[in-house]
């Protein structure tokens, strides 16, 4: 291991290493550990929500639920619900060439595997990575977020009480020794962030060969056709862009919309803001932005859009919160921004809206498709061709048709970025093969091929190797 490791990093690998060596996981042991997390979870629940919205300033308690433990409760009871089945050994075809044999794809545990993941769902994007590492039999090491400690603390106390330290363990640390974690020689990594933090994880994961999935973000975009229901669209883009005060790597970035429909879906949004979170409900379904460093960066954004003359609309009067919310960041609609404009270079990451209308479905298409490969991409519209056309064209990571971010509560499908958005998968069977090792095993019977096939390569021998590969003899 490399000296610049800190020594208790260390040693925390070297005892969980040493213990999978012993003995790995059994299917009983992984059922059993991961019936106790779902136990000792949903007691702590309260105590999850409490925490989170402590880091965050204020979040609301129901968002937190949606967004942390029911995902986390779902991704244990579909993997309790499966996996014996995965772990069943795959029956492939041997080919008639090795007769007699019997061929098998085992799935077997890879060994250690480090979990980083982030501040903007500290208990969901920790846990379900780990419910699918600990399925597949391996030890675990998490370094959840240093810019959430309180949810951090939460998890490390509920690790320890499920899980010996010979079998999980948190690390809570700093951002100074994030590079020395993901130089650990795990057998997999796995890490959830910004593409340019994923970049550098990836760089040290690569002096020990270690594998990586990176769950990154992007500019994900929400095309609205010219016959999409457009209150339905407004009402659950809202959703998808504002909940966690749009503080979620798939939430809608931006939106493309047919011209015609432009003002009269600004419109509706606004309408849909202020029946959510205005006055009347006291803004306390509404999240703060997690540090001020990030306030900075989104008054940053809207200072660099009103500088260059484009229109900004309002969607939520912040002044009317009460003193005591801290980090309100106010909802707003960037309309036409340039491409070169801050807000369409950078991942917004928060309650900031672009806006850009087109005139044709091809010339919406022909704006996605020109840049980097989204997380997520929406479609809203009634004509099925239309759809297909932008499927055909648009590569992204995942798609979700007519509404925004419930691709990522659908267990049975892989949820994972391409290209600057990611590599690999995780949820369901999926993370279960992520954290598996796929391993071929041919069963040999007699007579073998290495009995009747030597040198020298003469009579019987030449026709049997001439027969197998069909070249015709001379």
């Amino acid at each position: 291991m490399h000296d610049s490791h800190p020594p208790q990093l260390q040693q925390n690998f070297e005892r969980l290493r040493a213990a999978w060596l012993e003995q790995h996981p059994s299917y009983e042991q992984r059922r059993d550990d991961l019936k106790r997390l779902r136990r000792l979870f949903r007691e702590r629940l309260d105590d999850m929500s409490k925490a989170v919205s402590a880091d965050f300033g204020h979040r609301s308690v129901h968002e937190t639920l949606l967004g942390e433990g029911s995902v986390v409760l779902s991704e244990i009871d579909h993997t309790l619900a499966r996996l014996k089945a995965w772990m069943k050994p795959e029956r492939r075809a041997a080919g008639w060439k090795l007769w007699p044999a019997k061929a098998e794809v085992r799935f077997v545990p890879l060994g250690v595997v480090g979990i980083i993941s982030p501040w903007n769902y500290p208990v969901n994007l920790a846990l379900a990575p780990l419910v699918a590492a600990i399925g597949a039999g391996n030890h675990v090491m998490l370094k959840p977020s240093e810019h959430t400690p309180r949810t951090s603390e939460f998890l490390r106390a509920l690790i320890a009480d499920v899980f010996p330290d010979t079998r999980a363990t948190v690390t809570l640390s700093g951002a100074d020794l994030s590079a020395a974690f993901s130089a650990l020689p795990f057998d997999h990594l796995f890490f959830t962030g910004s593409t340019a933090v994923g970049r550098k994880v990836m760089a040290a994961a690569a002096q020990n060969l270690t594998p990586v999935t990176l769950e990154l973000g992007g500019k994900s975009p929400a095309i609205v056709g010219e016959t999409a229901d457009l209150r339905r669209a407004a009402n659950r883009i809202a959703t998808g862009k504002f909940f966690n005060a749009g503080q979620t790597c798939i939430a809608p970035d931006y939106v493309l919309i047919h011209e015609s429909k432009r003002d009269a879906f600004v419109t509706l949004l606004k309408q849909h803001m202020a029946e959510r979170y205005g006055v009347g409900n006291g803004y306390q379904d509404y999240t703060s932005i997690i540090n001020e460093a990030q306030h900075d960066r989104l008054d940053n954004l809207v200072t660099d859009a009103q500088a260059r003359g484009h229109k900004l609309v309002s969607l939520l009067d912040m002044k009317q919160a009460p003193p005591s919310r801290v980090r309100l960041f106010e909802p707003t609609v960037v309309l036409e921004p340039d491409r070169d404009s801050a807000v369409m270079r950078e991942e917004i990451f928060g309650p900031i809206l672009p806006v850009i209308s087109y005139r044709t479905t091809a010339e919406a298409i022909g704006y996605v498709a020109g840049r980097d490969r989204p997380l997520a991409l929406y479609c809203f519209s009634a004509d099925t061709a239309e759809i297909e056309a932008i499927l055909a064209r648009i590569v992204a990571g995942g798609v979700c048709i007519n509404d925004t971010l419930y691709q990522f509560a659908c267990n049975d499908m892989p949820f994972g970025g391409v290209g600057a958005s990611g590599m690999g998968h995780y949820h369901g069977r999926e993370g279960f093969l992520t954290f598996s090792k796929a391993m071929s095993v041919l069963r040999k019977y007699d007579p073998a091929p290495s009995d009747l096939i030597t040198p020298p390569y003469k009579g019987l021998t030449d026709k049997l190797v001439r027969f197998i590969t069909w070249i015709p003899g001379r």
